[in-house]
């Protein structure tokens, strides 16, 4: 079942990806369910790689953790391959048909598609054991009840039952439901807004409320390409008042080989885990004793953040932006104005009493934005206005739902908001996606997926402006060249918007980057201009994020390079390591020099044997290492090594810290040779 309200999902689809995720539970980002059906079409496969690549990617396995480098295949996602996603779909059906095959007692409540399989919630009652009349407690799902449901799963799958589409009234539907005794479908039946209900049946064994699409019959799946994988607890709708779920994950590709890349593919992001490495590099953490999803910043963590900010300052000024910063609080009355607090009260935290006026700590910056906007008149001649914000926002998220730097309280927005004319929207979003290609570049993703949202039924705004904006958009694309698919109905309920995906080093893909037209907060707002003509018109409002978040956007980069950091990124970019103290005077001065220039170089306390000296470094990911020695100080030399490059040779002073300038400028890698002593012949 794919359920929820189709205008609250589209409004907070603006909001950053922890906020879509949330959303995602009942409807999937990439799909759009009205009147009973579901559609999505694809103009093209919808990944685009900005330079030549190979068909597979190479994923730099963390030195720590094997010494060698594997291929991995690129795998196919719900987004860009429509089968795979009938397939996950009617997988999970057939898996709650199993679960109450061999648990009969069970309830079924949800169970979508998610990014890598699907998931379904089953509730488990008590019940009265028939001899005794004792009270039998609630099933709790072993590792051994997931086999005993994967061989049910596997006897469906061989009986190649025909999954059919029925359409009945929501009577029939509801008669259906009491006479089954499931309440739970009861409630989602009472969700759903849209005639005529709809009902995929496998057989004339199990049926459900769904919207589709499915696979023809059960015989269509890959049995061997399916694996359930583990049992979490989830509370009903998310609300820790109602009853507690029993949650099965699980995972399904369209056959065997693509199952086993997967699981590859997980063994290595178990070692790239960007909790574990921001802990064991002292990066960040999570203090409980200050409450659960609020991020600290550690020296190294706050570095390489630093630079990722200042780099992100500098590309929006060179490209017409103006930096802004706005409140932390404001009065309730704005959230009511933009409409947040009816859409959006959920995820926000409670308001806090100022001279008996209700504030609100914000939980997004748009509305700050509009009332800049508004403080004076406008006239078409002054547009377009290009504001960005780092702006840190805090929403209210269940510690359940917390995770890492992925899923926290209180994050930073990399926000952005354009006001311009209909007719320059085109070329600012062009600029837009010109932008966001080079800031992604610039830390090594360049291969993404890519999707246009179209009107859904539910909006605001007159035919001619979403056609106008959907045309700027799609027009934009093309302009670019990039190959995008189509979620018809998908958009915003104020806009139609363009979402852009990162592949990682492992394949995995990342919703970061997207690009939403508003027609809401500008009429909300009365935001105005004067025309050429004398008369004030609602100028376009564009949202636009290129990371997300600061929080989010660093986890998935500490995974990417498994805390290898380009060197431009790294917290410490070389590392002295003195061979003897008479050294280390020379190496403070050394490390004094590079800091004056900016760089981040550090001198080794000396008090290890230069073995172990060289292997701490290794271990903390330090890209390049200068071994000193008395040599080296009398001929104001640096012997370097490079974690990646091997021995790179001796610089002077002078010429290596230049090159170290110039690769942090450039974003490079440091692969310049020094010179090298020739080994004598024995």
């Amino acid at each position: 079942m794919k359920l929820g309200n189709p205008s609250i999902m589209s409004f907070i689809a603006v909001l950053s990806a922890t906020a879509v995720r949330r959303a995602s539970s009942f409807v999937p980002a990439a799909v759009k369910i009205s009147g009973g059906t579901s559609t999505m079409s694809f103009a093209t496969r919808g990944t685009q790689t900005f330079r030549p690549l190979s068909t597979r990617l190479m994923a730099t396995v963390a030195p720590d953790a094997e010494a060698t480098k594997e291929e991995i295949e690129e795998l196919p996602t719900n987004e860009n391959d429509d089968q795979l996603l009938r397939i996950r779909h009617s997988s999970a059906h057939v898996m709650a048909m199993a679960v109450q095959q061999a648990f009969p007692e069970a309830q079924v409540t949800i169970g979508p598609w998610i990014d890598n399989g699907f998931y379904y919630d089953f509730y488990f009652p008590e019940t009265t054991d028939e001899e005794t009349g004792e009270i039998v407690p609630s099933r709790k799902l072993s590792d051994q009840d997931l086999k005993k449901v994967k061989k049910a799963m596997d006897k469906i799958i061989g009986k190649n039952y025909p999954i059919t589409r029925e359409e009945v009234t929501r009577e029939e539907a509801e008669r259906r439901i009491k006479e089954i005794g499931e309440p739970f479908k009861l409630e989602i039946l009472e969700s759903i807004k849209t005639e005529p209900i709809t009902i995929y049946k496998i057989g004339e064994e199990w049926w459900d409320l769904c919207a589709g699409p499915h696979v023809e019959s059960t015989g269509k799946l890959p049995k061997k390409a399916i694996a359930l994988q583990s049992v979490a607890g989830a509370y009903w709708r998310g609300d820790e008042n109602r009853e507690m779920l029993q949650r099965i994950y699980a995972t399904a590709w369209k056959d065997p080989q693509q199952l086993k890349q997967y699981k590859k593919m997980m063994e290595e992001a178990k070692k790239r885990d960007h909790r574990m490495l921001g802990k064991k590099l002292d990066l960040f953490s999570i203090q409980e004793d200050a409450g659960g999803g609020l991020v600290f910043w550690h020296p190294k963590g706050s570095s390489i953040r630093r630079n990722i900010e200042d780099f992100w300052k500098e590309a929006h000024t060179n490209n017409g932006y103006d930096v802004v910063y706005t409140p932390h609080i404001a009065n309730l009355n704005l959230w009511k104005t933009s409409g947040h607090f009816d859409f959006y009260q959920e995820g926000m935290f409670d308001q806090m009493d100022v001279e008996n006026e209700a504030y609100q700590i914000k939980p997004m910056n748009c509305p700050f934005h509009c009332l800049m906007y508004k403080d004076e008149l406008r006239s078409y001649r002054d547009l377009p206005f290009r504001w960005a914000e780092l702006g840190t926002v805090y929403r209210y998220e269940r510690s359940g739902t917390l995770h890492g730097l992925m899923r926290v309280r209180g994050f930073t927005q990399d926000d952005a908001h354009i006001f311009c004319l209909p007719e320059q929207l085109q070329d600012e979003i062009v600029d837009v996606l010109d932008l966001t290609e080079e800031i992604l570049s610039r830390f090594g993703f360049d291969k993404y997926d890519i999707m246009l949202s179209t009107r859904p039924d539910k909006s605001v705004g007159s035919d001619k402006i979403w056609d106008d904006a959907t045309a700027a958009l799609e027009g934009a694309l093309k302009v670019k060249g990039w190959e995008y698919g189509v979620d018809e109905g998908g958009g915003a309920f104020y806009g139609p918007k363009i979402d852009l995906k990162i592949r990682d080093a492992i394949g995995r893909t990342w919703q970061c980057s997207t690009v939403q037209c508003d027609f809401n907060l500008p009429e909300r707002f009365g935001l105005e201009y004067v025309s050429a003509e004398g008369t004030k018109e609602q100028p376009i409002m564009v949202h636009r994020a290129i990371f997300g978040s600061i929080e989010r956007f660093f986890g998935i980069l500490v995974e990417n390079c498994a805390g290898n950091f380009p060197l431009w990124l790294a917290p410490e970019q070389l590392r002295l390591l003195p061979v003897t103290d008479a050294v280390k005077d020379y190496c403070h001065e050394v490390a004094k020099k590079a800091k004056k220039m900016g760089l981040r170089v550090e001198v080794d306390r000396g008090n290890e044997r230069l073995a172990k000296q060289i292997r701490n470094a290794e271990q903390q990911r330090v890209p390049l290492m200068a071994v000193v020695g008395m040599k080296e100080m009398e001929a104001g030399t640096l012997a370097v090594r490079s974690r990646k490059e091997g021995d790179l040779g001796s610089f002077s002073v002078e010429a290596l810290l230049d090159e170290l300038d110039r690769c942090s400028e450039a974003a490079e890698e440091m692969v310049l040779m020094g010179e090298k002593e020739e080994k004598e012949e024995t």
